[in-house]
């Protein structure tokens, strides 16, 4: 340890104040190493052993996703018919926390990971992972005009457009972006969903091409759509709802020719609550639970059904 500390002094000493390259030299994190995927790996073995579960929230844990999307991915890949161990996952940021990192470094799998911000896509492009697993990392704001032309080029690398996962967390257009996508035909979709729209309303935000959540409501609040509006749209494209993560912020949907032994939910009964508390006030009280949907009262939504403008 004392050797390596020394070198990395050294490095740092060399590189003579340049930020950048000091930022580089420090992605020494070597995960590929990590001990936390032998506990991974334990627990992935010890929910194979359930033949069947009574929620997704059964198998959760988590090893480099936020929640415990390690776990339930896990689950699913080694339960369903599989044939194209490949992934694509966008809103990675650095790729540091995210759904399929674990996938990639257990499973060996192969992926494309998207981020609109260039220095996390130069961020992967110098972790471990680009030299040691098949990673492919771009850089791009994703709208509804690029995103089959992104995905068609990873294909065009030689990859079936038969995927295994698709995972999408843009914190925005996440409805529109999955409706528009006809290149990929994934067997998982996993899709990040706002819990504080319920489960009975077919909302998701209007879309717009530069959406950006920071800069469109002071509460953060505003943005996504809800379970119901994507539940719509996973039965237009053939997938059936199984489930969401015990935090309420991610909605899993499986093809139905792949659907297998899992069974198939309406929204009321799979739905999660979410009780993240991003917004507080300026006496920093922070609000949570239903409070949150007041924060945004007036603000314009598209209500799927219906195909009509309504106001939250």
């Amino acid at each position: 340890m004392i050797k390596k500390i020394k070198n990395l002094v050294r490095t740092l000493y060399q590189l003579n104040g340049n930020i950048e390259e000091i930022k580089n030299s420090l992605y020494i994190n070597n995960d590929i190493k990590n001990p936390k995927l032998n506990f991974g790996q334990i627990q992935a073995f010890l929910n194979n052993q359930k033949d069947t579960i009574k929620s997704l929230q059964e198998v959760e844990f988590r090893v480099f996703s936020q929640w415990g999307d390690d776990g339930i991915i896990q689950y699913l890949v080694n339960k369903l018919d599989i044939p194209n161990k490949t992934f694509i996952e966008f809103g990675v940021e650095n790729y540091k926390e995210s759904n399929t990192r674990f996938l990639l470094i257990n499973n060996n799998w192969s992926g494309l990971v998207i981020d609109g911000t260039k220095s996390n896509i130069d961020y992967i492009k110098h972790d471990v992972i680009s030299w040691g697993f098949d990673i492919h990392a771009t850089y791009s704001f994703i709208t509804k005009d690029n995103i089959n032309q992104l995905l068609k080029d990873f294909l065009d690398k030689g990859y079936n457009s038969k995927i295994g996962i698709l995972s999408i967390d843009i914190d925005g257009n996440d409805y529109w972006i999955w409706d528009e996508i006809n290149v990929v035909n994934p067997i998982i979709v996993i899709i990040e969903y706002n819990a504080i729209f319920g489960y009975d309303k077919a909302w998701t935000i209007p879309y717009k091409k530069d959406f950006y959540r920071l800069n469109v409501h002071k509460s953060y609040q505003y943005w996504g759509a809800s379970l119901k509006a994507l539940h719509h749209l996973g039965s237009k494209k053939g997938y059936s709802f199984i489930g969401c993560n015990s935090n309420g912020n991610n909605a899993y949907f499986v093809r139905n020719d792949k659907l297998g032994n899992l069974k198939s939910l309406t929204c009321k009964e799979g739905f999660m609550e979410s009780k993240f508390r991003e917004y507080a006030d300026k006496n920093g009280e922070r609000y949570g639970g239903w409070k949150r949907l007041d924060l945004i009262k007036g603000m314009p939504i598209f209500n799927i059904e219906t195909n009509q403008m309504e106001e939250i």
